[in-house]
């Protein structure tokens, strides 16, 4: 079995150099070759490319801009191997992952996969605490962090591998951005593809962001949750509202506390202590258990505002996605 590695970058050179440098170091013994597709970038990558050359199998295409979901499919379409593996620019490889990923497929073949993310050490603070947030059971990154207690696993595209045979049967990711990995899964289910976790199959994720991006991309991520659930009804659960009622119920908490009626309150007091508890023995540090409380934060209220927005204008008022949204569509 032939792995291509795609990955979709946009101004990020950096980046690229640090995930091939990690791929130069993978301990796979079969060949395997890297699908580089630039998209539109006015920073390129081609000088980075031309260093690893002569360690990698990398072919590197440079097209117009049309965002990342239709760059992959790009890459794919270019792409030698029988299965894909899609990587985000900003992913280091453990040198085992590639190993992990072909265990994984010969105990038991599945034609798409996800696996977890982790953090490494030499991440800033506010790395770790972003990724915490992102992984831990406390917020709502269990699924990402390696749980697989739901019926169907979603995998997500920074860390995902798809069957040639599916990506032929589906055509690939959407021009919804972010939510085109979801809407992948769903429509493979629909297909009769399964999904499943590769818990081993992990890498690490240096979401370079600040604050400020972060809480826009959750933002998006909560806008595209009621879209995905407009177009797929059968798959909507519960547990998508719940940051959208985490953040209700901390302003009903504080207005209780005009009445002289501190309960509610305590308890989202006790839970940010939890977190921070957590955190911090998990990453043996103060500091980034304090970050993780404000990542969690701007992870539920970004979240939860962006999906309530949605909900409204594509649920209640019956708007079309494309024109409540267009910012969350990548035209092809």
């Amino acid at each position: 079995m032939l792995f291509s590695l795609i990955i979709p970058v946009y101004n990020r050179p950096d980046e690229v150099e640090e995930l091939l440098e990690s791929l130069v170091q993978s301990t796979y013994k079969e060949s395997f070759e890297i699908v580089l597709v630039e998209d539109g970038s006015t920073l390129r990558c081609d000088e980075v490319v031309n260093k690893f050359i002569n360690q990698l199998s990398i072919s590197y295409y440079y097209k117009e801009n049309s965002g990342p979901g239709d760059s992959r499919n790009y890459g794919m379409l270019k792409a030698k191997g029988d299965y894909f593996i899609i990587f985000d620019s900003d992913c280091i490889i453990p040198k085992q992952y590639l190993n992990e990923v072909a265990t994984e497929l010969q105990a038991k073949y599945v034609d798409c996969f996800g696996g977890p993310d982790g953090a490494l050490d030499s991440f800033s603070d506010i790395q770790k605490a972003i990724n915490f947030t992102m992984t831990s059971f406390l917020t709502t990154g269990g699924i990402r962090g390696g749980s697989e207690k739901i019926g169907k696993f979603q995998p997500r595209s920074f860390n995902m591998g798809l069957s040639r045979k599916a990506f032929e049967a589906s055509n690939g990711f959407g021009n919804i951005h972010p939510g085109e990995d979801p809407d992948l899964s769903i429509r493979l289910w629909e297909l009769g593809f399964e999904t499943r976790l590769f818990t081993r199959a992990f890498v690490y994720h240096k979401r370079r962001i600040d604050w400020d991006k972060f809480t826009i991309q959750v933002n998006k991520f909560g806008k595209a949750r009621p879209i995905l659930n407009s177009w797929y009804p059968k798959y909507n659960k519960l547990t998508f509202f719940f940051p959208s009622l985490f953040i209700i119920g901390f302003y009903i908490a504080l207005i209780l506390l005009i009445f002289a009626n501190d309960y509610l309150l305590k308890l989202y007091f006790v839970y940010f202590v939890i977190l921070f508890i957590t955190s911090t023995i998990k990453n043996k540090n103060p500091k980034i258990g304090y970050l993780s409380v404000v990542a969690a934060w701007k992870q539920f209220y970004g979240y939860g505002m962006g999906f309530i927005e949605s909900y409204i204008k594509v649920i209640v008022l019956g708007q079309k996605p494309q024109a409540a949204f267009p910012e969350l569509f990548f035209k092809k």
